[in-house]
This record gives C-alpha cells, sequence and structure tokens, in this order.
C-alpha cells in the first residue's frame, strides 16, 4: 500500500470535514505528506494502521486529522464525563505536549475537547482537567495509569486509541505499561487503533497483533532510514580533542540551531561549562532536570535565546523543534536506532541539515552496526590543527535546578574527592580545573568568628 511520493494526493482529495480543511488551509497546508496519503484513507476505512514513519514527516497531522474525521462523525453516544473518546499514548512529556499543541490547531473548528497529562508538574491541575471530562486524552503511561488507577477516568467508551513511537517506548521500558491500558480498552474490534514507529521491528509488530484488529503496515517507499535532507559526516578525534573540536566547529559552521547529543548526564554538563566559558549561548536536557526548567531551557531555544541545546537521548526523545540546522554527535550512540532518532531532530518537513557524529576510542565500536542499520557509510572528514580551538576555562553553572544533585566531600583525609566529568588539565582527563578548587575552599573557610556569621 504505497503512493508515489512525488505525486502525493492534495488534502481536499482526502474528503476531510470543513472544519479540519478550515485550519488545514490557515495553516498553509496543501498536500499531503508521503505518510498522510497513505494513512488518512486507511483510517477514513476504519482500518486498524500500524505505519513506519520517521519524524518529521508528518506522522502526528496524519493520526489526529484522521481520528478528528472519525470523531466527527457521531457525537460519542452515551458516555459518562470522564470517559473519553479517544487516548494518545506518547514515550517522553515533549512529545506529549508537541501532540496536544498539534491537536489544538488542527482541531480549533471542531468543537473537541483535549488535555494533556504527564510528570513532573500539574499534578492537580490536570487531574481535575480529566475529571472533568475531555473527548481526547493525550498523555505519558506514568502519569495516566496513575489517574486511571485513582478512577478518575475510565477506557470502557473509548473509540480511538493511538500509540506513537511505539519503538520508544520498548527502548524506555514502558511497554507492560502501556499492555496494561491496553487490555482496559474495549475489545480490539470496538475500537480503531492506530501504531506509529520508526521501525516495525519484530516486537513493535508482536504488540501490533496482539492489541490490534488486523493492522495494515504502511510503509513509505523511502529506501533510506535516514532523511534524504540530512548531509552526514564523520570525524574521529581523540577523546581530548573533542571539545575543541566542537568549539572549532561551531565556529566554523555557525549554525543557528544547533543540538549536541551526549550518552551520559556527566558529559552534558561538562560540554555546558565549556561552551559556556567560550560565549557559546547553551542549555542542557538531562534526565535530573525539573519539569519548569526543561520547559524554559525549551522555549529560549525556541525562541533563539540560546543557540545550542545539549541533550541525553531519553531527554531528548520527542523533541519537535523547528528550523534545527546541525545535530552533532558528541558520543556515539551506543544503538543504531538511536542514531536515526538523532539525526531526525534536523531536515525536518523536506528542509536541509547537517549531522556530524565524532567517533572516538571510547564509542568507535558502535559505527558498523550503525552503518549496516541505515545502509550506507558515512563520509570521514580530516581533522585539521585549524579545527582544534583550545577552550577557555569551563563555567560550571547553578546545579540547583537538578533533581540530585551529586554531592561533594570536602577532601578531609582519607576521603575521595569530588567527582566531575571535567576532571582535567585538557577538556577530557588531569587534575580538577581551578574554578573547583576555589569553591572547595570557600566550603572550608578558616575559624574565624567574623567569617561564622556569614554562613
Amino acid at each position: 500500500m504505497t503512493v508515489d511520493s512525488d505525486a502525493t494526493p492534495a488534502f481536499s482529495q482526502m474528503s476531510l470535514p470543513e472544519p479540519l480543511m478550515q485550519a488545514i488551509n490557515e495553516q498553509g497546508f496543501d498536500h499531503c505528506t508521503e505518510i498522510q496519503g497513505l494513512a488518512l484513507p486507511a483510517i477514513a476505512d476504519g482500518k486498524d494502521i500500524a505505519a513506519q514513519a520517521q519524524t518529521g514527516t508528518g506522522k502526528t497531522a496524519a493520526f489526529l486529522l484522521g481520528s478528528f474525521a472519525r470523531l466527527l462523525e457521531t457525537d460519542g453516544g452515551n458516555r459518562d464525563k470522564n470517559q473519553p473518546r479517544m487516548l494518545v499514548l506518547a514515550p517522553t512529556r515533549e512529545l506529549a505536549i508537541q501532540i496536544k499543541k498539534d491537536a489544538d490547531s488542527l482541531g480549533k473548528y471542531t468543537g473537541l475537547t483535549s488535555m494533556v497529562a504527564y510528570g513532573g508538574v500539574d499534578y492537580e491541575k490536570q487531574r481535575n482537567e480529566l475529571a472533568n471530562g475531555v473527548d481526547i486524552v493525550i498523555g505519558t503511561p506514568g502519569r495516566l495509569i496513575d489517574y486511571f488507577k485513582q478512577k478518575v477516568f475510565n477506557l470502557k467508551r473509548l473509540e480511538i486509541c493511538v500509540l506513537d513511537e511505539a519503538d520508544r517506548m520498548f527502548d524506555l521500558g514502558f511497554i507492560a505499561d502501556i499492555r496494561y491500558l491496553l487490555r482496559r480498552m474495549p475489545e480490539p474490534e470496538q475500537r480503531t487503533s492506530m501504531l506509529f514507529s520508526a521501525t516495525l521491528s519484530h516486537r513493535v509488530m508482536e504488540l501490533a497483533y496482539e492489541h490490534m484488529d488486523n493492522p495494515v503496515p504502511l510503509k513509505t517507499e523511502a529506501t533510506n532510514v535516514t532523511a534524504d535532507g540530512v548531509r552526514q559526516s564523520l570525524y574521529h578525534p581523540a577523546s581530548d580533542e573533542k571539545i575543541p573540536l566542537l568549539l572549532g566547529l561551531v565556529q566554523t559552521m555557525k549554525p543557528e540551531r544547533s543540538i549536541v547529543f551526549v550518552n551520559t548526564k556527566r558529559v552534558a554538563e561538562k560540554v555546558e561549562a565549556f561552551l559556556t566559558g567560550n560565549d557559546v549561548a547553551c542549555g542542557t536536557l538531562s534526565g535530573d532536570v525539573r519539569q519548569k526548567k526543561r520547559q524554559k531551557i525549551l522555549a529560549d531555544f525556541t525562541n533563539n535565546q540560546l543557540n545550542v541545546l545539549i541533550a541525553t537521548d531519553v531527554a531528548a526523545r520527542g523533541l519537535h523543534i523547528d528550523d534545527v540546522t546541525h545535530v552533532f554527535n558528541y558520543d556515539l550512540p551506543q544503538n543504531a536506532e538511536d542514531y536515526v532518532h538523532r539525526i531526525g531532530r534536523t531536515a525536518r518537513a523536506g528542509t536541509q541539515g547537517e549531522a556530524v557524529s565524532f567517533v572516538c576510542e571510547e564509542y568507535a565500536f558502535s559505527l558498523p552496526e550503525i552503518q549496516e542499520y541505515i545502509g550506507q557509510n558515512i563520509a570521514t572528514e580530516a581533522i585539521t590543527d585549524e579545527m582544534l580551538i583550545s577552550p577557555k576555562k569551563p563555567v560550571w553553572g547553578d546545579r540547583a535546578d537538578r533533581v540530585q544533585p551529586r554531592k561533594r566531600s570536602g577532601g578531609g583525609s582519607g576521603g575521595r574527592g569530588p567527582r566531575n566529568a571535567n576532571s582535567g588539565k585538557n577538556p577530557e582527563s588531569g587534575s580538577a580545573d581551578p574554578a573547583k578548587k576555589r569553591r572547595r575552599r570557600r566550603r572550608r573557610p578558616k575559624t574565624d568568628q567574623n567569617t561564622s556569621s556569614d554562613t
């Protein structure tokens, strides 16, 4: 079931209700993307679908438009106010928030109501909104199960279920939660179910066939796993060259909006310290950054107040940010699928982008698997002395926004000194940085009555 990507149908050919066409025209959309051209007719026919779609291909609009059209055909029947008609499950709060925004814009003339539920903030606000009743619930599994077990809502009259980024649900360990919710919905034959995933792997399809009604697999004609608009390149730096090379590339390429991916929170903090110390406006998303802080960083990045976003895979999964021009894999991911998801942050919706990966000694073993998975060899670029910029002193920022900041010992007799991602004379190894030494000295003042009153 495929269509010619050069001849995708216009939305006007999709027989969508007038309220949806009004929103589509208002946003300037004309022709469907390939996945939309595949999914919308199948949804209109009442079929369950399991769709393989890369990020940035318009899959969110595909399932929202198709679902809204189905919901507008009926009035929802005789249901209680705490019984939603549609449930959308997302692996991350950022993706859930983005889906809610798209639902608001595409459904603004439909009269359908929606809400989003995710962890970290607004527990009672979200609870009350859900209890008061909405047509569409969008959320992450953990928070939704919490409310479900409290009987804030139930799924007995659910008409449509959407599972977005199913492959990531497995990666993040959410499949038990997903199955818990699926088993409390009407039988598969009594609802419409949709599953979207970057890959329709065996485990994803097993989930689909277990909980869906004879789902139709949908795959676009694109042969490349990665988006065509991404120019990929590799550099092979030594570990102590990674910071100088990143600074050099940022200075040379002058990316308008870029994401730097790392594998650990510790490295994220180190990269942020060096970029900040070298006058690069940046922010970090890692697993222990509080939700309000995360939203502030994302807002600043989207509004161009920050040029660089540093992120781990878990923190960045589901980010839908327009106009990301460059992706830097400071650490090469250890999973080939993560590589595809990372570079999919750029070159969205037919635009162009750059994906630059560092292949250092620590993570070089991942490269063969990545190249085999994407079906191509990535071009290697030479590192010249001019590309390596000697970094200025790093600036270690306030970590008060962290949920569990690492404890630093005073370094007394027999004690271990404070651990730090930048424990080096160079950016990667060696003695502790001078700024940290000064902080230790300030925390251990000499016995003095004049200073004791200030502590």
